[in-house]
């Protein structure tokens, strides 16, 4: 069984804005996989069922992005998970728009989000998969640049992030996480190049 969270803010507010792109990621892969997301536990919005044979919580922490954490160390512990039950999904300034990263385990980088996740699991061992957002030309505005909402053109270039993510997903429930790095990671190279 595992627990794949997308990294968000509340939607009502914050939809169509970069830092939700992992909130994204959760309703492609909710829709594709027919999977209500409408229940709530632990400041979540949570939905369960199966992909590719496995069971699955698709998870939106409803704690505002800095408190991410607050919200799925319960979720692992309510169902005796372990962090290698846990794949996070999140928007990454330092990964191209319309590409994505898959890493085994690491630090949070500059993720306020994973931050919290890594300090209340006490764990940098999940799978994590980042969504690129580009960074801002000028770092001071950051701030705006992740939580502004998006132009329609822009919003769409970002999706394709997230249709890579979703797919992703699906990849290591089947194939598991080196298959599924082989495969993205490169295409996020060659988009690099």
């Amino acid at each position: 069984m595992y627990v794949i969270v997308g990294l968000g803010n509340p939607e009502e507010e914050y939809a169509y804005t970069r830092h939700n792109m992992g909130f994204d990621v959760i309703n492609t892969i909710a829709k594709k996989s027919d999977i209500e997301i409408s229940r709530a536990k632990f400041n979540g919005l949570y939905g369960s069922g199966m992909l590719e044979k496995e069971k699955v919580i698709l998870l939106k922490p409803q704690t505002y992005m800095n408190l991410s954490g607050e919200c799925i160390k319960p979720f692992l512990d309510f169902y005796k998970l372990t962090p290698q039950n846990l794949i996070v999904v999140y928007d990454d300034i330092d990964t191209l728009p319309g590409t994505i990263r898959i890493r085994k385990k690491g630090g949070p980088g500059t993720h306020n989000g994973m931050k919290s996740v890594v300090h209340e699991l006490l764990s940098d061992e999940f799978i994590r998969i980042r969504v690129g957002i580009g960074s801002p030309q000028d770092k001071s505005e950051m701030i705006s640049y992740v939580i502004g909402k998006l132009e329609e053109e822009e919003y769409q270039i970002l999706q394709k992030g997230v249709e890579k993510a979703a797919e992703a997903v699906i990849e290591i429930m089947k194939n598991g996480v080196d298959k599924a790095m082989n495969r993205f990671n490169g295409e996020a190279k060659e988009d690099n190049v």
